[in-house]
């Protein structure tokens, strides 16, 4: 079984985003992350992470709150920002890139609170007129709903240390660190749940 084949032909992506609030329309994207994951002997692992910083759009607001809960200093930026339009064409060059090689016709996005960053995300691409966003318009896999069934909690902090996994509560807040988190539970709650293939039927394929 090849990853496509794990998941239907998508190709999951772990995104995490950090913004300048809560309100995807006024307020701006400040960190992209993404983690691609690789898949050997039927076991996900998380294989690479990649991070922009952006630099906010003009008009846009930023909480003052949302700083002080990430810790981000728009004058110090690491990795250097760079427009919203940038970062999101070097974002789905990647992802298209990783979806050729995988052989996948579609990203499915894998997040924790999954809805909030896919409305960040689609509301970026609309104000940037951005035509071909390579995730699924509508589907998504998210980190939090799976934990509860998992691990009995929504919170990443309480499902990583439930799962067994590092987490340490300085760095978190970031989007490079939190993706790795995500992708990292993600891949102990897939590997945790194997699948009974000789059941499924030629029919399960198309539906």
């Amino acid at each position: 079984m090849e990853l496509k084949d794990r998941f239907r032909g998508y190709l999951p992506v772990a995104l995490d985003l950090e913004t300048g609030g809560f309100e995807a329309v006024h307020n701006p994207l400040l960190e992209v992350a993404c983690s691609f994951f690789g898949f050997e002997d039927q076991l996900l692992s998380v294989k690479t992470t990649h991070a922009w910083s952006v630099v906010p759009f003009e008009g846009s607001t930023v909480d003052p709150a949302s700083l002080k809960f990430t810790g981000i200093d728009l004058q110090d930026r690491h990795p250097p920002a760079v427009d919203e339009r940038a970062a999101l064409s070097a974002f789905f060059k990647l992802v298209r890139a990783e979806m050729k090689v995988r052989g996948c016709h579609r990203a499915v996005m894998v997040a924790h609170n999954a809805a909030f960053d896919a409305g960040f995300l689609n509301a970026a691409c609309v104000r940037q007129n951005v035509k071909r966003n390579p995730f699924h318009p509508f589907t998504t896999i998210d980190t939090a709903a799976l934990g509860a069934v998992a691990y009995g909690h929504t919170v990443l902090r309480v499902i990583c240390r439930r799962a067994g996994i590092d987490f340490e509560n300085d760095q978190a807040h970031r989007a490079a660190y939190d993706v790795e988190r995500t992708a990292q539970v993600f891949c102990r709650m897939v590997n945790g749940w194997p699948l009974n293939t000789a059941s499924w039927s030629v029919e399960d394929s198309d539906s």
